[in-house]
């Protein structure tokens, strides 16, 4: 189910969180200096009286929401338990816990909109949709001729050649345990500087680390977060990752002369000190044999 890391990533939003704090204050910001654009700081005006009851009324509806699927889950014959064991891990809760994420943002926003009254219709909700996509024209563009790029490079092959004999080298390295496990992430992490997709990835890789470390008694879910690391540290800073563009047209917002290497060059602080520390806590985790989410061990 989607949710077999949940428990690693929960403490790791804690210690990237301040991991990115520190460097941003102590790193970024410092080399960047004072801003010198031309947009000011953006003040936030006092909530309107219909504002407030949009938002009373927008958490009345997501207690709701959640009050309901506590009905469905906690009684023994709950209607989103498993029908067979009646257990919550494995669930049809856990396996449809994308569409019920996307009902918890959606219901508070439209019932905020009826509150605040800046919703009266159907329609209202698609002009608001209209409008907030209106902003994406800089993106749109700039998308276009990034996708030439990517479409390019996935059609030389050279992302596949890559993963395919970073996967063997690492097969053929012999190491077992923790080197094993830290040098995925290190050949992840590369890896994904040439493949933006993470399917994509994960596809080309698992075929070959899932089988091999379940020969040595760890479990696929560990091998799907121990990937999971290697690549998100370095999206930021490869410019085939497909939100690439649109971090580059929100800098040029601010300061017109940022491209992607301005952009790469401020965010290569964040990746590395992600790496090390995102590395450092699974050390921590795989040594204490901490549960990585529901129903999912670190070994077999």
């Amino acid at each position: 189910n989607p949710a077999v890391n949940y428990y690693f990533m929960v403490v790791s939003t804690f210690v990237i969180t301040l991991v990115g704090w520190y460097i941003t204050d102590k790193i970024v910001e410092p080399r960047l200096g004072k801003y010198h654009g031309e947009i000011n700081q953006e003040e936030i005006p006092e909530l309107t009286t219909a504002e407030r009851k949009g938002l009373r009324w927008a958490g009345y509806s997501l207690l709701a929401f959640v009050a309901l699927l506590l009905i469905l889950i906690l009684p023994p014959e709950g209607i989103l338990r498993d029908p067979e064991t009646l257990t919550i891990i494995p669930s049809p809760f856990f396996q449809g816990i994308v569409p019920i994420i996307m009902v918890g943002f959606i219901l508070p926003g439209i019932v905020y909109g009826k509150g605040a009254g800046t919703i009266q219709s159907d329609k209202d909700i698609a002009q608001g949709m209209t409008q907030a996509m209106s902003l994406m024209g800089y993106y749109i563009a700039l998308s276009f001729f990034a996708a030439q790029f990517v479409a390019y490079f996935g059609w030389s092959n050279l992302g596949i050649i890559l993963a395919i004999n970073g996967a063997n080298f690492l097969k053929a390295t012999g190491f077992t345990g923790l080197p094993l496990l830290i040098s995925f992430i290190i050949v992840s992490g590369f890896i994904n500087l040439f493949i933006g997709s993470a399917s994509a990835k994960w596809n080309i890789m698992a075929p070959v680390f899932v089988p091999m470390l379940m020969l040595v008694g760890y479990t696929p879910e560990l091998t799907q977060m121990v990937y999971r690391i290697g690549d998100s540290t370095t999206n930021i800073i490869t410019p085939l990752m497909p939100y690439f563009p649109i971090i580059v047209a929100f800098a040029q917002r601010y300061d017109k002369n940022t491209g992607m290497g301005t952009l790469i060059a401020t965010m290569l602080p964040y990746s590395l000190a992600f790496l090390i520390s995102w590395s450092a806590l699974f050390i921590f985790w795989f040594i204490f044999g901490i549960p990585i989410g529901p129903g999912a061990a670190i070994r077999l």
